[in-house]
């Protein structure tokens, strides 16, 4: 273990540490929450986590020879110290031991399937390193398998998916952010209504924004079938979408099937408004903004949408921090706000925010994004339902409070600041 004091800044490295980001996540927000403690992280010591710690200010030069599998755990401030162990802790929690004479937890997924009768879908979200051979044994068992994990070789997914086919299973991923399967939700997923419109996706948050704009208009779904973000590429050749449009074909409770694709230039709204026949609430009006627009998104689907209708005009531009290049090691921005709120105190123009509500997202972000705008101008775009647990009226209160135009479709704020 390396360790590092500099005045109130303190840097520990363990090599060869792995934690899941979601518990890291939990760290660092105990790390933070100390009085006396400025800034503090717990985080593998990937590039963009590197970059980040340096960007804050917790960088000491040791860092520089950690790598991917590497923990670190820095914090400055008057209570840098306790703000470590309070890391140590929160990584060291573990669940309550069972019962005397309760047997062992699984460890593999056919494992668990043998002990849970009725079993049908796997959810595997591992590092995408790992991920192959647990939906191998998820497969295997006769599963169905949605894939949360990211970072799976191209080969692998066709592989997966061919075996998927082979034995008649859905094979949702790698990279499925989101499916609605008989009512219950997987990954990231909005209350909507039943209804008799079928979704295929090769995107989750195209599914969420697609599924969100029904509801607001009264309109329900049978189903929503995530199929991973590489589906529809020229290599996977739509597998798994063939497969999903066939089944809800034969589905008597579907009507109208809508497949929705990151790399299609279809405008989401339209696609709502044909399917549904309703309008949507009433939007702010197109924005007298002509300077800089800094696009700082969560959802890829979603930053592709509005840098289609921006085009090449200088003024725009649009990060997806959802990209698995900024989720390697971290949560995905749709449950952690650190890269975005970073990205929003450097931006010089407009802030133009996605904020995804839902089941798995984060339970406030308005908490936190909201006064992060400062007052500056910004729109933001809210993919939700009054249904979900943020509740989506209180998030545009807590957003329009903060000066924020508030949108609920994406393609008409993204016009609305073009002009």
């Amino acid at each position: 273990m390396l360790h590092s004091l500099l005045l109130s800044l303190l840097v520990e490295v363990r090599p060869r540490q792995y934690h899941d980001s979601i518990v890291l996540m939990v760290a660092s927000a105990r790390m933070s929450a100390l009085p006396g403690v400025e800034a503090a992280m717990a985080a593998m010591a990937t590039p963009l986590n590197l970059a980040l710690l340096r960007e804050t200010g917790l960088w000491t030069e040791e860092l520089a020879a950690a790598g991917d599998t590497d923990l670190v755990l820095a914090a400055r401030g008057a209570e840098a110290e306790a703000a470590l162990r309070a890391g140590e802790r929160a990584l060291s929690d573990r669940a309550p031991a069972g019962a005397p004479g309760d047997l062992p937890a699984p460890r593999t997924v056919r494992t668990a399937a043998r002990s849970l009768e009725g079993a049908n879908v796997a959810v595997v979200s591992v590092p995408g390193e790992h991920a192959a051979w647990a939906c191998w044994d998820a497969l295997a068992a006769g599963l169905n398998v949605f894939c949360f994990s990211d970072h799976v070789s191209l080969a692998d997914e066709i592989r997966l998916k061919d075996e998927a086919l082979r034995r008649g299973l859905l094979m949702m991923g790698p990279d499925c952010g989101t499916a609605i399967l008989d009512g219950v939700g997987f990954g990231f997923s909005n209350a909507v209504p039943k209804g008799r419109v079928g979704i295929v996706g090769a995107s989750g948050t195209g599914i969420q924004h697609l599924t969100c704009l029904l509801a607001l208009q009264g309109v329900g779904i049978s189903q929503a079938i995530g199929v991973g973000g590489r589906d529809l590429s020229p290599e996977v050749g739509g597998r798994m979408t063939r497969e999903a449009v066939r089944r809800l074909e034969a589905d008597p409770d579907t009507d109208r099937i809508v497949v929705v694709s990151k790399t299609t230039a279809t405008d989401l709204t339209a696609l709502a408004l044909e399917v549904g026949g309703g309008r949507l609430p009433p939007e702010p009006p197109p924005l007298a903004w002509s300077a800089r627009v800094e696009g700082i998104f969560s959802g890829g689907t979603l930053r592709d949408e509005a840098a289609l209708i921006w085009g090449e005009d200088a003024r725009f531009s649009a990060v997806d921090y959802g990209d698995e290049r900024f989720t390697r090691a971290r949560p995905h921005p749709i449950i952690d706000n650190t890269l975005r709120l970073d990205a929003i105190r450097r931006a010089e123009g407009l802030v133009y925010l996605d904020v995804v509500l839902g089941r798995g997202a984060h339970p406030d972000p308005a908490s936190e994004l909201a006064p992060a705008l400062g007052g500056r101008p910004a729109v933001v775009v809210l993919v939700g339902t009054d249904d979900d647990p943020q509740g989506l009226g209180r998030q545009r209160s807590a957003f329009e409070a903060a000066g924020a135009a508030v949108f609920t479709s994406n393609s008409r704020a993204a016009r609305a600041v073009k002009g």
